[in-house]
């Protein structure tokens, strides 16, 4: 009898220890894919910003309406927050990508004393002095898809970037053998996550004979995806591979050499189902540089994980290798839209509320 309590006395023991002990860095989850920086990353003592709830937590969202993917964002954002009992609000403001409407947003936002504030930069420098001020007033800060100069952030997630573009651009290389000529459709003009992606083709590029011939931006939609597409074909139509930094206009360039009659040349692309409908179909060479809208969900559980009072790393890092044809067969969806991005954490009813084919 006393062996068996002594027993339940340690088994008690050891599990009080255990939930009172902080949880470290390295046990917190985000979102599959997303990791730690490897070098030059400190860490978020635990306990710092705990608070018991109800939260308040604001986010600044750069253009929820700029395209599909971040119409997306925004719903993968509000889903985690939905779920979860111990936010009490939650309040997104949409900067349009508009640099000066963001600083006013994020004014906005802190006026409403939120617990946390998630940050989705227009450009880098556009959230720098809200960041600060929120810093200032010992509010934590999370910044993810796209970097900001002001380094005094908290946690920042960081996917894409110069990975995405290098992905594209190694696909390219191998594909062209080094040398030939290739179209650039980038994203929206001044945006981080546009010029970090050039960046990373760039480094593909580096030491090759490939040769950039024509390069604009299409903002990543569609229809300024086909007339850049149009234009350049009408420009000189000799063109080896395609460099699409977005999915939607991967699809508008395809579409656009269909109705010409040409070739499709080795094309990149990204987790759309339209663009994945299309490849499919088609068979053109093709490869996805992964860049999931639950990124955003991925910035709640941040905030929320520093709120409970978990440790966190202050970088983390969405580097994920590309997808193949076989592995985007696998996601692809025929009874939803076009619209949808994929991976995504949308729960099924989610999915066919917002996505499904009527």
């Amino acid at each position: 009898m006393r062996s068996l309590l002594k027993k339940l006395v340690v088994g008690t023991l050891l599990a009080m220890t255990a939930a009172s002990a902080p949880v470290l860095a390295a046990d917190v989850w985000l979102m599959d894919g997303v990791e730690p920086r490897p070098e030059g990353n400190a860490t978020v003592e635990a306990g710092k910003f705990k608070k018991d709830g109800p939260w308040v937590i604001a986010m600044s969202h750069f253009g929820v309406n700029a395209n599909t993917w971040t119409v997306q964002t925004a719903h993968e954002a509000q889903g985690i927050a939905d779920g979860d009992d111990r936010i009490g609000k939650f309040i997104m403001l949409d900067a349009n990508f508009d640099q000066a409407k963001q600083v006013a947003d994020i004014e906005d936002l802190l006026a409403q004393n939120p617990d946390a504030l998630i940050v989705m930069p227009v450009t880098s420098t556009s959230a720098d002095a809200g960041i600060q001020k929120a810093i200032d007033a010992g509010i934590p800060v999370v910044v993810h898809t796209g970097r900001v100069e002001n380094q005094n952030f908290t946690v920042d997630i960081q996917g894409g970037a110069e990975n995405f573009g290098k992905v594209m651009g190694d696909f390219l290389v191998e594909q062209l053998d080094g040398e030939g000529k290739i179209w650039v459709l980038r994203g929206l003009p001044s945006h981080p996550e546009d010029i970090n992606r050039y960046n990373g083709l760039m480094q593909a590029l580096e030491g090759t004979s490939i040769e950039i011939t024509q390069e604009d931006h299409g903002s990543w939609v569609y229809d300024l995806g086909k007339k850049l597409c149009e234009t350049f074909y009408l420009n000189d139509p000799n063109v080896d591979g395609i460099w699409s930094s977005g999915a939607d206009m991967t699809r508008a360039c395809v579409d656009v050499l269909k109705q010409f009659g040409a070739d499709i040349p080795p094309i990149t692309g990204e987790g759309n189902n339209g663009f994945f409908g299309q490849w499919i179909k088609e068979g053109y060479p093709s490869i996805v540089a992964e860049y999931s809208p639950s990124q955003a969900a991925a910035g709640v559980r941040a905030a929320v994980a520093l709120l409970e009072g978990k440790e966190l790393h202050k970088h983390y890092i969405y580097e994920p290798a590309g997808w193949n044809i076989e592995k985007a067969k696998k996601y692809y969806r025929d009874d939803l839209t076009a619209n949808v991005w994929w991976p995504t954490e949308l729960p099924e009813d989610k999915l066919q509320e917002l996505y499904g084919k009527k």
